[in-house]
């Protein structure tokens, strides 16, 4: 099989789209040895690092007709390279189905709450269309709750929507605190830690204020790592809340390994991948339940800022709490991979082949 993976959001220097859009292709390169898969866009973008030989980029646009991106030129570059099938990990697909596709909703935010996206009009749009008139022939969620949210709001038939669960990457394992110490952290101070990018959604208020009424009592700091994005909610400059920015690869193992706890009180989210990473780091995770699906019975739940305080002060107070937290937490990691992704991915696009045209 021949796939083309749209690759736009390898362009973003972070977060989860760039993440899937990664760890998906390099796992299925890696797992299907015999097929082909091309990354194409028409922006440039970075090939995902140690990419096998059957992981490829594709060819630009090459004339203003090509520049027509959705419309024309993703469909006459997969002619080109006698492509199969288009899968769009970005809430899109080609417009016009000439080939067999599979669309990747990530979750429902766009359509939730305005507030949350400044920059989401064009998805708002453009994606409920492309469901509606049955363009894209199967649809790909990360988990069973998006899946039920884009089968009532969109009116999809069971049978194109399919829940396939996403993984931490491989390469992110528990560190000793010695080998933790990174640039990143130069030191050995205590802290709470958010990693993810910075946005309405994250609700960080209720963050910086849970972490300020626990640092009353407790010598801790508040991590933020991540890109910002234009919307961002302004945050406090105070002693001990410390905003790294977007973190490379390699720092993010240490980051988790060291940190008291891992905190991601998200109003809302399609499956929650940092929680994932945290987890097969051995960090211990407070999260809100919109995260339950990915987190199961291993993190604790606080859901409003209050919560969030009783949760930090308990992990701060109570070392073999904080250790069994650590265990839960590496269990639950070992349940997902990025290689059980890829397969059951690959049979969603054997089920696309099969129901394009009929």
């Amino acid at each position: 099989m021949r796939v083309a993976i749209e690759a736009a959001s390898l362009a973003l220097t972070s977060g989860g789209l760039a993440r899937y859009t990664s760890e998906l292709s390099l796992a299925l390169a890696n797992v299907f040895p015999t097929d082909e898969f091309f990354l194409l866009s028409d922006q440039p973008f970075r090939m995902p690092a140690g990419a096998p030989v059957n992981l490829k980029r594709g060819g630009r646009p090459r004339n203003a007709i090509d520049r027509r991106w959705w419309l024309w030129g993703l469909q006459r570059e997969m002619s080109r390279l006698g492509a199969d099938l288009v899968h769009g990990p970005d809430f899109a697909v080609p417009y016009i189905p000439r080939k067999p596709s599979v669309l990747t909703i990530h979750d429902l935010s766009p359509w939730m709450e305005k507030s949350w996206h400044h920059a989401a009009d064009r998805v708002r749009k453009r994606t409920p269309l492309l469901l509606d008139l049955g363009i894209a022939t199967m649809i790909v969620t990360p988990g069973e709750s998006v899946r039920k949210q884009a089968m009532e709001r969109f009116n999809l038939p069971p049978e194109r929507v399919v829940a396939v669960p996403e993984a931490a990457a491989s390469w992110l394992r528990p560190l000793a605190p010695c080998a933790a110490q990174t640039a990143a952290n130069p030191d050995a101070n205590p802290y709470f830690l958010f990693v993810g990018t910075l946005e309405p959604r994250k609700n960080l208020n209720a963050l910086v204020e849970a972490w300020r009424s626990v640092r009353g009592e407790h010598a801790i700091d508040l991590v933020l790592a991540g890109r910002r994005r234009a919307d961002a909610p302004e945050l406090p400059v105070e002693p001990g809340l410390r905003w790294l920015g977007e973190v490379a690869d390699e720092e993010l193992a240490g980051l988790y390994s060291r940190a008291l706890a891992f905190v991601y009180p998200s109003r809302y989210e399609g499956f929650g991948l940092p929680v994932l990473e945290a987890m097969q780091c051995g960090c211990c995770v407070i999260a809100s339940r919109a995260v339950a699906e990915a987190a199961g019975e291993a993190a604790i739940y606080a859901d409003d800022a209050e919560a969030v305080a009783r949760a930090m002060r308990q992990v701060a107070a109570d070392p073999e709490f904080a250790a069994g937290c650590r265990t839960r937490s590496l269990a639950r990691a070992r349940e997902f991979s990025w290689e059980r992704t890829a397969r059951e991915t690959r049979q969603v696009y054997e089920e696309a082949r099969k129901r394009f045209g009929n």
